[in-house]
């Protein structure tokens, strides 16, 4: 149960100021502090629109709660307000940067709904975007709250070209292409997930509806204003009290429920950028969540692991499956591919199952496979290992797993099949990061609902999916070059993504096939290598079969070795160019070194990078492109200086590295 929401004041920061005016204004802005952003809320109508650069982007919109003991919303009564501004940072445990900023001016507003009923908004504007949240104090007399719908809104103010996954349904796995669409082809019942990505027209600005910071509340859906005009508004979930209930559909009728010391919602988040990569540098998401929970981090590692399911256990050894002699087979390719880990997925354990299976023992692993005997063989060759486990059948037994998992010696766990974002299996991701972290456990959530900043307050919670990713070319022709290029600028601005990437069976579209023993790509091995850099994860996968990393006299093939030195997490990045479902080029800085990762859709393209970022002296460039055909690729060396452009041929669906050392 969360701490009471008792104070109507804003938060202590380290550095603030303090700016009390009037309550009886009707409109009040606050603006970003650069003052490109500014958010105006109507007090009397309790609407809020949101400008940049002086253009509306979004037009006044209606803000407010339907709750049982009354609404929040238009008639509401301004009774106080006060401005703060913070110019921080914060340390990044892992991720896109090192650190990042925490520079917002931020305005409380506080009301009364009705004489029983006072409530206060909280509006920050940042650089980079703006977000708004609710906050319910205590209630005297109240002894529960619940939410029955929330009507935070965001109207459009022309038709914008828009990008969006549309879920259609609440039981979900987060996983599906991001269309393009225009604004008024979202309709009222549409479900579609964080983020929402659109373009202004106005250059290339760029924005994106999406949510940070929840806890104790659902997570949210988008749902077209139907005839009441352009833009979305909050549709959440509906709440099961148990999972029992969620398998039959036996809903409450309210989609949240508190006890009565108070509440508040996520932060409803529009992020701002001058070009659709400002949205995929940004760490604004993360920003707005609530700070680290764990104290010594020291034990949170990035690394890049091999992985038996994707490429359907296929080492060279007999009777390959899940047994011991497999995952020693596993153990010794990562260390000849100098990879950290393993990653055991399904089937390790007694009654290992996809569905809940109350039979199923996840403390004890099925007599083919004598772990104790494993997790000796891989300390001594400094191997990592990681378990899957499905969820329902750990939330059972958590407390004895973890404690199992951690006298193994286990490195992190793969969580799966959640498949929804209603307030009961939010709060599950905070009960079982929480519980990990006691243990020392790194998290890897599968079925998982799209990232709100989680992983800034467990940072134990190092990569997840809710991504359409590389296991679908097992069954399917749907992870194109579109597809991948369209990541970028849309799933992965919220957060690290497990898309699994490291497919070496690198095909033509005319020669693809879907199969699920040693699958296909329908990339080229230039953007197989280039998702390294591209692709945020600090646990990177290495998909596929040990034998694809090697040619047939046995010499590491094209783009192998590339992978063995790239980096999973970084200092600073920087996207250099770019536009969603066309290409991206990426600037990746490890200490003094740095790595370009560019991708290309169907379409060849010629691309020059500007290496201004570079600074002062010579630099060497080793370029790895794309070769004679999709499994090749050309490398060459390049001497380049600050001044100069680096070019990168890439071929249809194709890619580049580079890597640029001093």
């Amino acid at each position: 149960m969360p701490a009471p929401v008792r104070p109507l004041t804003p938060v202590g920061f380290m550095f603030f100021s303090l700016l009390a005016v009037s309550a009886a204004a009707e409109t009040v802005t606050v603006t970003s502090p650069d003052g490109r952003n500014a958010v105006t809320i109507d007090s009397a109508q309790l609407t809020w629109s949101l400008a940049r650069d002086g253009k509306r982007i979004i037009e006044p919109s209606p803000l407010g709660l339907k709750l049982d003991i009354g609404t929040i919303g238009r008639g509401a009564r301004l009774v106080g307000q006060q401005q703060t501004t913070v110019n921080d940072t914060y340390e990044i445990v892992l991720g896109k940067a090192r650190s990042a900023p925490d520079h917002y001016r931020q305005l409380a507003l506080t009301f009364d709904a009705s004489a029983a009923l006072k409530f206060q908004l909280l509006v920050r504007a940042y650089d980079n975007g703006v977000a708004l949240r609710y906050v319910v104090p205590e209630q005297p007399g109240v002894k529960a709250l619940n939410v029955k719908a929330e009507d935070t809104q965001f109207n459009f103010a022309r038709d914008y070209d828009c990008w969006g996954a549309n879920m259609g349904r609440f039981d979900t796995s987060f996983e599906a292409e991001y269309d393009q669409v225009k604004a008024s082809k979202i309709r009222n019942f549409h479900n579609v997930i964080a983020p929402l990505v659109c373009k202004t027209g106005a250059g290339n600005t760029t924005f994106a509806i999406a949510e940070s910071d929840v806890k104790d509340y659902p997570g949210f859906f988008l749902s077209g204003r139907g005839d009441a005009g352009l833009g979305v508004g909050v549709t959440l979930p509906p709440r099961f009290d148990n999972d029992r209930d969620f398998r039959s559909r036996k809903s409450v009728s309210a989609s949240v429920q508190f006890k009565g010391d108070g509440f508040r919602t996520p932060w409803r988040v529009v992020m701002l950028g001058d070009a659709p990569g400002d949205l995929a540098a940004s760490a604004l998401i993360p920003s707005l969540a609530a700070p680290s929970r764990i104290a010594d981090t020291s034990w949170i590692r990035p690394g890049k692991t091999s992985w038996d399911w994707w490429n359907d256990w296929a080492v060279n050894i007999p009777n390959a499956g899940v047994n011991t002699a497999t995952y020693r087979a596993f153990v010794d390719f990562s260390k000849e591919m100098k990879l950290d880990d393993i990653l055991i997925d399904e089937g390790w354990s007694v009654g290992s199952d996809i569905e809940p299976n109350p039979q199923a023992d996840v403390t004890r692993a099925r007599p083919e496979m004598d772990m104790p005997a494993l997790m000796q063989y891989a300390r001594a060759r400094n191997v990592g290992v990681w378990l899957w486990v499905q969820w329902h059948q750990l939330d059972r037994q958590m407390d004895a797993a973890f404690k199992q998992y951690a006298a193994w010696g286990v490195k992190g766990v793969k969580v799966d099949f959640m498949n929804r974002n209603d307030q009961e299996m939010v709060d599950w991701y905070h009960k079982v990061l929480a519980k990990a972290a006691e243990y020392k456990l790194m998290v890897n959530l599968h079925g998982a609902y799209p990232p709100d900043g989680l992983n800034r307050t467990w940072p134990n919670y190092i990569t997840q999916e809710g991504v359409l990713g590389a296991e679908n070319n097992k069954w399917s022709a749907r992870i194109t070059a579109t597809h991948n290029v369209t990541l970028p600028f849309t799933r992965m601005i919220l957060g690290p993504m497990d898309y699994t990437p490291g497919g070496f069976r690198n095909a033509a579209p005319a020669s693809f096939v879907a199969r699920n023993h040693e699958p296909m790509v329908l990339t080229t091995r230039g953007q197989a290598v280039a998702m390294y850099v591209v692709y945020d994860s600090p646990l990177q996968m290495v998909s596929d079969a040990p034998a694809a990393y090697k040619n047939a006299d046995g010499t590491w093939a094209d783009g192998a070795q590339f992978i063995q030195q790239v980096p999973t997490t970084w200092d600073e990045t920087r996207i250099l160019a770019g536009d969603i479902g066309q290409y991206i080029v990426s600037a990746r800085r490890k200490g003094n070194t740095w790595y370009l990762g560019a991708m290309t859709n169907e379409a060849a393209r010629t691309v020059k990078v500007p290496l201004a970022f570079l600074g002062r002296g010579s630099f060497t460039a080793q370029v790895l492109e794309d070769g004679k055909d999709a499994s090749h690729l050309r490398s060459s060396t390049r001497q380049v200086t600050a001044g100069q452009s680096l070019t990168l041929k890439l071929a249809p669906s194709g890619g580049a590295v580079a890597v640029i050392t001093q």
